[in-house]
């Protein structure tokens, strides 16, 4: 399916949006998630299902000010 991740267009595989953070590698790290500009939690990864045209964006948290 063709989705779009922190602006960029993917041709993705998965069909949840932890499936997805799992294919990019990024299943053992601590990010925030929000699909179609909404938040999701880290618990609602697995049953979050993701669908052609999806803009996903997945942020690390950085300290400073």
């Amino acid at each position: 399916m063709k989705i779009a991740v922190n602006g960029e267009a993917l041709d993705a595989r998965a069909e949840t949006l932890k499936a997805l953070l799992s294919e990019l590698d990024y299943d053992s790290a601590v990010v925030a998630t929000a699909v179609n500009e909404v938040f999701v939690r880290a618990k609602d990864r697995a049953a979050t299902a993701l669908k052609d045209g999806d803009r996903v964006e997945v942020l690390s948290p950085r300290q400073g000010g």
